[in-house]
């Protein structure tokens, strides 16, 4: 082959060779762009919306269209689902108790309010076995008594004990989650157990246990759902459809109780009837929240604060609100 052939075939390929790397090069933006953002979404199995949303799928399509996956993490309660939250590892948290936000605050944590559930005060009881001898709250002087640390059910045994002129140096508080508090309730190891729906109505309706008080008079109840400054700064339009789907499916439930109540059935396995009877303690109320509507907050960090449950005085409103704005 002559040899200027050959120089003319090679600087061809060279050119041929740079136009196909600037073509990749150019590409490279746009495949990184349309790669999907994975939503980590953190939820415990009272989180009822949460949970038919993992289920029925709505969420993942709605947020499709988006680019945005879901992987779903369960925990067993409240302040680990925040503290992952806090830590990272989480981008939204499914709906916890007023009191959780209160610790993970305490605790130097870094988090955005985006939505609340309205008050459910029947919603979480203290509970005693049907033949106990413990009949006011005052009898709780002494007794071992099942809490989870930072649910809505802790604040709610000290405000009970602050009723009845007790503070937490009366009982022996047992720090115990859902499953294990259930265990203890029913294996005698506990007198009492502060626990909340839908654990609360089960255990009352197949164990035959005893409320002692409910939150009605002690406690709101209410519930938040919690995001990363990282979600909300930028997945703002994502943020609005988790925000509407969980309207949507709160109404959902509160409209089509026997229908919400056989699809949780399976997934908690629970009576039915149990479940749709726990559901109606329930608000499902979802809403944006106010600075207005966190006053509760302050009082149940002042409440905590008196008993040295944590350490310093916390002001409850020095927290983030998401407006429901998208960025």
């Amino acid at each position: 082959m002559p040899v200027r052939l050959i120089r003319t075939l090679t600087l061809l390929a060279r050119i041929l060779s740079g136009i196909v790397g600037l073509s990749l090069f150019a590409c490279a933006p746009a495949a990184a762009e349309s790669a999907p953002w994975i939503l980590n979404f953190g939820y415990q199995k009272s989180s009822t919306l949460s949970v038919i949303l993992k289920t029925n799928g709505e969420l993942e399509k709605a947020l499709a269209p988006l680019g945005v996956e879901i992987k779903w993490h369960e925990f067993t309660s409240g302040l680990p689902l925040v503290e992952a939250l806090n830590l990272g590892h989480l981008d939204f948290s499914a709906d916890v108790a007023d009191t959780v936000p209160i610790f993970a605050q305490a605790a130097g944590a870094k988090l955005v309010y985006v939505a609340d559930e309205a008050a459910s005060p029947g919603a979480e009881a203290i509970l005693v076995p049907a033949a106990s001898d413990i009949k006011t709250l005052g009898d709780l002087r002494g007794r071992k008594i099942a809490v989870t640390k930072a649910a809505g059910s802790h604040f709610l045994l000290l405000a009970a004990l602050q009723k009845a002129g007790l503070t937490f140096r009366d009982i022996s508080p047992a720090y115990l989650a859902p499953g294990d508090g259930r265990a203890a309730f029913i294996g005698g190891k506990v007198d009492a157990w502060v626990i909340w729906d839908p654990f609360l109505t089960s255990a009352r309706l197949k164990e035959g246990s005893r409320v002692l008080a409910d939150a009605a008079g002690l406690a709101s109840y209410k519930r938040y759902y919690l995001a990363s400054d990282g979600f909300v700064a930028n997945h703002g339009d994502a943020l609005k459809i988790v925000f509407a789907k969980l309207q949507e499916t709160g109404l959902w439930v509160k409209s089509h109780p026997a229908e919400a109540a056989a699809l949780l059935s399976g997934i908690w396995n629970i009576d039915a009837a149990a479940v749709e009877e726990a559901n109606s303690h329930r608000s499902y109320a979802v809403g944006l929240v106010t600075r207005e509507g966190l006053t509760e907050q302050q009082i149940i960090a002042d409440a905590f604060t008196r008993e040295g449950l944590i350490p310093a005085k916390l002001d409850a409103s020095d927290v983030k609100i998401w407006r429901g704005e998208a960025k």
